[in-house]
């Protein structure tokens, strides 16, 4: 090049760095935001606004945050950040679950259980002091998270504000009626020492002994005539049930048998020389004579369950003990015998049928209930005396091998509950428990009278989740609220020493016990003699001093956050995972609904639970987990946060290294977009340089269009949480509508045309819009990208874009404009049949860029008067040097057919001069004597008024 014609080329220009560099950018960007209080901001500069409160389910305040933690707080906080942007009033108040056992184990870890070297109110304190110190944990990795809300004032479960209106809650639910109490089975932990609520029970696969044992009758001869035989001489007749927990037959007090079920009387093997007749379920006799090594089973007579009512059994190892023969629709003749073995101190279905004959008011407590909070048969259990469940399961089996009782073992491998904490084998215990009753006050209906209505209101998502949480309240029993631990909020009852029943007064006394707990904390529950409240009274009332569920603890958050903060109830939105379907979810239904029968929420969405790229649990001995605290110090919290966004949340949720690098590579092409379109816009003001959007080139208008069907897309995908297709679409747009399409063909306008030009004006108009909406719109996701952005955009413009709302200036093409809409779709189209004819020619190195082709366009009369009036610019939409419009009848044989237009295309290299300066190849290079290197478009942009556009 003989003159340096690079000061008259306007090259991208900015400092937006091309390297996120997030993990050391993003502290700085969290510290500015709290350094001007943008939450307190967005609710002073939306305050009168619509609201929407999203309800923060609370965390357990032990231990570092993980990757499920991570998801949820980051889902939440795209939506409050998109409805912020809506122009709502979003206020985020995050929360902690305080209470509970897993605070209580790690500080007896330290400190020792209650009693050893501290007394009750110190291992509180303790606790309090543990949590605390959990939270700040927690908060300082949630707000690196990019989370926004009001992390200096959450709500904690065990402030005493917080505690007092818990009691309130609880009194409310006690005054309409949903409180009982009672003795009745419950999962019991014996290594929490405490009753367990459904939502803390998960199943899990244990190895158990199955045995069948003989329950023989009292009276052969009536057992043998209601099956209409009569008994020959000497006959055992005997019913065989079939349990996988022989532990609890010291407490089998019955035999249930299903009243509709046919069963058979069986001939079986001789027992001390006497025969054996058996009483099986009908349907079930070939399995169980397989089991009893019974070749061809011989049925003696036939009688419905019904038939066998009442009849008499012997206990098989304790004698004395005389077992009815029950009758109950729990009974079923799917495995088994189609008889089962009745303890009710150890099953739900057991002491409801029980209860149904008053069979438990022959027994003592002990007898209904022989095994200990610790495992350990009570004192005085005939024979297993001191002995624990579990291994009392091998003494039980050999005690019926001996006494011929025995007909059946095996060892079998099955699904069975255990503590979510511990994860060992829980066992039904029944004792004496506070419970919110399913049924008394028609809790259960009308709670899913709620569930029904939200799904009215399409509320559920994904919608799954009503059938989910239906099915639960629907079988689940009732809610038992009692714990016997130290860290709690009391059950601030008095209940009368020999019925057990509360106080009459006890709405108002639990009212008074919130005043005294708001005052003095717990422990001053703890602390308070009955004498002082109850008088004389006292003497025949006990102060309660059992903890409240933590489950009850959140579940009563509608109450004691959204109503005392002034957020309005029902909350707008829950989020969860999905297991909250029978943890939170649940109890703040259940709870709202026994305070206001309505549920505390109108939507409420479901996250599934993260796994590795087998679909495998993560997990530190398999040794596939991946922390958040790695991810934010390798890569930075805003590719964790578009992982989050691109999957579907719906389902499980796949992460690997893999994964996190291509989720890395899908933000680089954002990012560099973004950068492209900043550095062009180097040099603008949108004060003095922005056009109108009517005056913009075509191609301009085009691309604006784009960007705000974009944002239309977008802004309805926030509206319904759907994350992906954002995603999806942000990617779109970058990659085909910017990258391939529009960023390409303006460079050429960009670069080459005078600085003050309408073309490049134009072009800067539009991406000066496009940038400025995608800033908006990728910052709910990508919150500290944007914000980096949202800095380097000309113009002046809110602090931050968390402060601003979706850009407003985006419009469609207009009516009148050249092609219009449908036209440049075509247009389009042909564009990319064209690259499919130029690619194979670069690839044979025929030509090197699209520059060095000249094309021409055989086109049908409609396509060809379409084009016309853009005919002359078409060359730049291409990206060839020369362009064509020709009649389709006058194509040649070899013209390459366009797919799905009437476009025929022909190519071939072009043999003109390269101009140095526009790199395109044209006819006039060098006729301009003074530059004999450029083409006579740039000696008009180098010296001239400046080249003309109107369309591309």
């Amino acid at each position: 090049m003989s003159r340096d014609y690079k000061a008259t080329i306007h090259l991208p220009a900015t400092d937006f760095p091309m390297r996120g560099d997030l993990p050391r950018r993003e502290p700085a960007t969290l510290e500015r935001w709290y350094r001007i209080d943008i939450h307190a901001r967005l609710r002073t500069e939306r305050a009168g606004a619509p609201r929407f409160v999203l309800h923060d389910g609370p965390p357990y305040a032990n231990g570092a945050i993980h990757l499920g933690h991570a998801v949820n707080k980051i889902l939440k906080d795209i939506i409050v950040k998109s409805r912020s942007l809506d122009g709502m009033d979003a206020p985020y108040v995050p929360g902690w679950d305080c209470h509970g056992l897993p605070i209580e184990l790690a500080v007896e870890k330290k400190h020792g259980k209650v009693g050893v070297k501290l007394d009750a109110a110190a291992f509180r304190e303790k606790c309090r002091e543990y949590a605390l110190a959990q939270i700040d944990l927690q908060r300082a990795d949630f707000k690196r998270l990019g989370v926004i809300g009001d992390w200096d004032h959450p709500y904690q479960t065990l402030d005493r504000s917080f505690e007092a209106g818990e009691l309130r809650a609880l009194a409310k639910i006690v005054g309409n009626g949903h409180l009982a109490r009672g003795v009745k089975p419950v999962h019991w932990c014996f290594d929490c020492g405490s009753a367990l609520a459904e939502a803390e029970i998960e199943y899990a696969d244990k190895t158990s002994s199955a045995v069948d044992v003989a329950y023989d009758a009292i009276d052969p001869d009536a057992m043998a005539a209601a099956f209409g035989v009569t008994r020959a001489d000497a006959a055992i007749i005997a019913v065989p049930i079939w349990t996988t927990t022989p532990w609890t037959l010291p407490a089998s007090l019955a035999v249930s048998l299903g009243p509709e079920l046919s069963y058979a009387l069986v001939r079986g093997a001789d027992r001390g020389g006497h025969p054996l007749w058996l009483v099986l379920a009908e349907a079930l006799v070939e399995a169980a004579a397989a089991r009893y090594g019974i070749g061809a089973p011989e049925v003696l007579g036939r009688a419905p369950g019904s038939a066998l009512e009442n009849l008499r059994l012997r206990h098989p190892f304790y004698p004395e003990r005389e077992i009815p023969i029950l009758v109950g629709d729990h009974v079923s003749a799917e495995d088994g015998t189609g008889a089962v073995h009745t303890a009710p101190g150890h099953g739900q279905e057991d002491f409801a049928v029980a209860r149904k004959y008053d069979l438990l008011v022959h027994y003592s407590a002990a007898q209904i209930n022989p095994v200990g909070g610790n495992g350990v048969y009570l004192p005085g259990t005939p024979i297993f005396e001191g002995q624990f469940i579990w291994k009392a399961n091998d003494a039980v089996v050999e005690l019926l091998r001996g006494n011929g009782h025995l007909l059946a073992f095996e060892k079998i491998r099955h699904s069975y509950p255990h503590c979510w904490r511990h994860r060992t084998p829980v066992a039904f215990r029944a004792t004496p428990q506070w419970f919110i009753s399913m049924d008394q006050a028609g809790l259960r209906s009308d709670a899913l009278d709620a569930i029904s209505a939200i799904g009215r209101e399409r509320g559920w998502f994904p919608e799954w989740g009503e059938a989910r949480i239906r099915s639960m309240v629907e079988g689940r029993p009732d809610w038992c609220i009692s714990r016997q631990r130290t860290w709690g909020v009391p059950i601030a009852l008095f209940a009368h020493r020999l019925s057990g029943e509360p106080h009459p007064d006890t709405v108002a006394l639990m009212r008074r016990a919130a005043d005294l707990v708001e005052a003095g904390g717990i422990d001053a529950w703890h602390a308070l003699d009955p004498r002082d409240w109850l008088g004389d009274d006292a003497e025949h009332y006990e102060k309660v001093t059992d903890i409240l569920d933590v489950w009850f603890d959140s579940g009563v958050t509608h109450e004691g956050v959204l109503v005392p903060r002034g957020l309005g109830k029902p909350a707008d939105l829950y989020l969860e995972g999905s297991d909250q379907h029978r943890g939170w979810f649940q109890s703040s239904l259940l709870t709202a609904v026994a305070m206001d029968r309505a549920a505390p929420f109108r939507q409420v969405l479901t996250h599934g639970f993260t796994v590795d790229e087998h679909g495998r649990k993560m997990s530190k001995s398999l040794g596939n987990g991946i922390e958040p605290q790695e991810i934010l110090k390798t890569l930075g919290a805003d590719i964790l946060r578009l992982w989050i966004a691109s999957t579907d949340y719906r389902n499980e949720m796949s992460l690997s290294q893999e994964i996190l690098k291509r989720t890395a590579d899908a933000y680089r092409r954002i990012r560099n977009t973004l950068r492209f379109l900043l550095g062009n816009l180097h040099g603008f003001d949108p004060a003095r340089h922005l056009l109108p959007n009517a005056e913009l080139l075509l191609l301009d208008q085009w691309a604006v269009q784009r960007a705000a069907d974009l944002q239309r897309e977008i802004k309805a995908a926030y509206g319904r949480y759907d994350f992906p297709a954002i995603v999806q679409a942000l990617n779109n747009f970058c990659t085909v509508d910017m990258g391939s399409i529009y960023l390409d063909v303006t460079k050429d306008r960009l670069y080459t045309m005078q600085e003050d030009s309408r073309g490049r004006r134009s072009a800067q108009s539009a991406m000066f819009r496009i940038a400025d909406a995608v800033t908006r719109l990728l910052a709910p996701i990508l919150s500290f990208t944007a914000e980096e952005i949202w800095g380097y955009l000309p113009g002046a413009r809110e602090d931050s874009v968390l402060l601003a709302t979706w850009r407003e200036d985006l419009d469609r093409m207009p009516p009148d404009a050249a092609l219009g809409q449908s036209g440049f779709e075509q247009l389009l189209a042909l564009r990319e049949a064209v690259t499919a004819v130029l690619e194979p020619m670069r690839a044979d190195g025929v030509i090197g860029a699209s520059l060095a082709a000249e094309v021409t366009l055989y086109l049908d009369d409609g396509l060809l008067a379409r084009l016309a009036p853009v005919a002359d610019e078409l060359r730049f939409f291409f990206i060839t040097s020369q362009l064509v419009l020709k009649p389709a009848g006058e194509r040649p044989a070899d013209a390459v057919k366009a797919d799905g237009l009437e476009a025929w295309i022909v190519a071939r290299a072009t043999e003109a001069a390269k101009c140095v300066r526009c790199w395109h190849y044209r006819a006039d290079v060098g006729r301009h004597a003074d530059h004999p290197e450029l083409c006579g478009r740039c000696v008009e942009n180098v010296e001239g008024a400046g080249e003309d556009r109107r369309h591309f």
